[in-house]
């Protein structure tokens, strides 16, 4: 019921993901009435209403579900908690999932502060950057966490062996960062399980110089909003000088299928949903302007984090007596 083309556009894309995958069972949580609209016709054998008589608004207080306790975030967390279902995936009120997530199902053992990761495209392919959005003022032993969750996310999710961790600062240099960055650098250094290949720029993003980059919320939000709204601003360009004359539109026929191509590389839909990593169970939070194929892509990621446990594998890593030496 989330999402700024709710429930239109998640249903449909839902309903067409489920056609493609009938050995998979999907839950379709809202108001019952409403999916059946949006849904124009017969709900697939393996598609499952259940219902919720409340919505938590775009526009309203993260902490809206509180009082909304027959909402559509709250009764799909209980279905993960009950064991009922691997996977939540959600176009709704980002700070609203992310807080239901935590109070509802809580905290993974070891896991200090969940971390919403999101993957970041590269010409030879995605890292992941976490946090992006759940914790502001992060601390070092924060950031820590942070690469141990998201290095297990690139391996078992994305298929990177051994992923290169890095903590996203301003120089490569081991000193250079701020107090948090520092100490993090020592815990794992500390620590050896990772591959962790120090600091990184914000220019060295792009080279895929890491398949893992760390950082503080802020920093990781500003980052990838940045990286959405450049593309965009690139493409809006060439589209305005393509436009500007014989000579523009005669050049774009013959760049057509070189910008189809890099189009087709900064196709942000394709990456789905971020997971948030850290909790009791698998959450993942996209888009709020998602329409039906990004959709797809997303209960495509998390059918894929459901299959590699990667709750499990975390509570594993980050559990008791895991912690750094230095914490």
């Amino acid at each position: 019921m989330g999402g700024d083309h709710a429930p239109l556009e998640i249903v449909r894309g839902t309903l067409s993901w489920a056609g493609r995958h009938p050995s998979d069972t999907i839950l379709l949580v809202g108001i019952p009435e409403r999916i059946e609209k949006a849904a124009g016709g017969p709900i697939p054998a393996n598609v499952e209403i259940v219902p919720a008589s409340q919505v938590v608004g775009m526009d309203e207080s993260a902490l809206a579900f509180k009082t909304k306790k027959d909402s559509s975030i709250m009764v799909a967390m209980d279905l993960i908690k009950g064991g009922r279902a691997d996977a939540l995936v959600t176009a709704g009120h980002s700070g609203a999932g992310m807080a239901a997530a935590v109070l509802r199902l809580g905290r993974l053992p070891g896991v200090d502060r969940p971390a919403l990761a999101v993957q970041m495209i590269t010409e030879t392919g995605p890292f992941v950057l976490l946090d992006i959005g759940a914790n502001m003022d992060s601390t070092g032993l924060n950031l820590y966490q942070f690469a141990h969750m998201g290095s297990l996310y690139a391996e078992r999710v994305l298929g990177v062996p051994k992923p290169r961790v890095a903590l996203l600062s301003i120089g490569e240099e081991r000193g250079k960062g701020d107090l948090a960055i520092q100490q993090a650098t020592q815990m794992l250094d500390d620590d050896g399980s990772l591959n962790f290949v120090g600091n990184v720029e914000g220019r060295d993003l792009v080279k895929h110089m890491a398949d893992v980059a760390v950082c503080d919320a802020v920093v990781g939000n500003v980052t990838m909003k940045f990286f959405e709204g450049l593309a965009g601003f690139i493409f809006d360009t060439w589209r305005r000088e393509f436009q500007r004359g014989i000579r523009g539109k005669i050049g774009y026929l013959f760049m057509r299928p070189s910008v189809g191509r890099i189009r087709n590389l900064f196709d942000y839909e394709k990456l789905g949903a971020s997971p948030l990593l850290g909790v009791k169970g698998m959450v993942l939070i996209t888009h709020g302007s998602a329409k039906r194929r990004m959709i797809e892509f997303a209960v495509e990621a998390g059918a894929t984090a459901a299959r590699a446990h990667v709750p499990d594998l975390i509570a594993g890593t980050l559990g008791a007596g895991a912690r750094p030496k230095r914490a």
